[in-house]
């Protein structure tokens, strides 16, 4: 059986656009609809020119001469299919990324949040936990914590495992240390983890508040009554229609004047929800449901 890399060599392979060619197209539109109808994974409305380069990277890394062929081995061996999935999700993720969304969060969503006497909050697309940690980290420090609930979702199992387990290398700590910093910290990034040589734990004071939980933008519903979602870069994955899927979940959960905060490159602006939301920080991406 040829091996897999670990889903960290995936981000490393290059993203340049698939020059398109129809019966690739083809074979993978069979390919999308297999999986979907063997393991329930929708991957059909995805942004095709990605699939088509990460369907590439999984044809390369089994050996496999054709997408036919891939498709009896995803299918047929289901240990298989977990070690492609991270090729399929994109798992890029790292503490405060994006500082300037964090600034924005504290400085235009948290003093509304006060106005609540509990919160729940969604981050949907969690990859491996590192956005669930630091909204927790900002809410500890804007004193609402205690009254919140995170609920991080994927359809990942390994990486919400390691979501929940909270362990990331100590070498990503000196960037992640500025990144919070320039996200508005109050304090050192040093005080919610413990280190080791190679490796820091979480604080698990911060992991009561947190719920780690399967879940499909493309196919499951959603979580009521929440008052912020934050689901940054996964949207750009998306074509519209699921676009517009997983941005009417975010509405159908917030509450009345819930906020919704997605990545730099992402817009409600041409969607099918946009008149239900007000921009409040249009360069930092958060919105405010009507």
């Amino acid at each position: 059986m040829t091996s897999m890399p670990p889903p960290e060599d995936v981000l490393l392979l290059p993203l340049q656009d698939e020059p398109p060619d129809p019966l690739f197209d083809i074979e993978l539109k069979l390919l999308l609809e297999a999986v979907y109808l063997r393991y329930q994974h929708d991957f059909r409305d995805y942004a095709l020119n990605s699939l088509r380069r990460r369907v590439r990277q999984v044809q390369q890394a089994f050996g496999a001469a054709s997408l036919a062929q891939l498709q009896e081995r995803l299918l047929r061996e289901p240990a298989l299919f977990a070690q492609a999935l991270p090729y399929f999700t994109v798992q890029v993720s790292e503490l405060f990324r994006d500082p300037g969304y964090y600034l924005a969060l504290r400085q235009h969503v948290v003093p509304l949040l006060h106005t609540y006497p509990s919160l729940k909050c969604w981050v949907a697309g969690c990859s491996t936990g590192e956005e669930a940690w630091s909204l927790a980290i900002l809410l500890h420090e804007e004193g609402l914590l205690d009254r919140t609930l995170i609920y991080a979702t994927d359809i990942h199992a390994e990486a919400l495992r390691a979501a929940e387990a909270g362990i990331y290398p100590l070498e990503r700590l000196a960037r992640a240390s500025r990144q919070y910093l320039a996200a508005g910290g109050r304090g050192s990034l040093s005080d919610y983890y413990r280190a080791s040589d190679q490796a820091v734990l979480m604080d698990r004071q911060l992991k009561e508040h947190l719920v780690f939980a399967d879940h499909s933008l493309a196919t499951d519903s959603v979580f009521s009554e929440v008052h912020l979602v934050s689901c940054r870069n996964v949207l750009i994955y998306f074509n519209r229609k699921l676009q517009d899927r997983a941005v009417g979940l975010f509405r159908e959960a917030l509450v009345h004047r819930g906020f919704l905060g997605l990545g730099t490159q992402e817009t409600l602006q041409f969607g099918a929800h946009a008149e239900a939301f007000d921009v409040v920080d249009g360069p930092h991406k958060l919105y405010r449901r009507l």
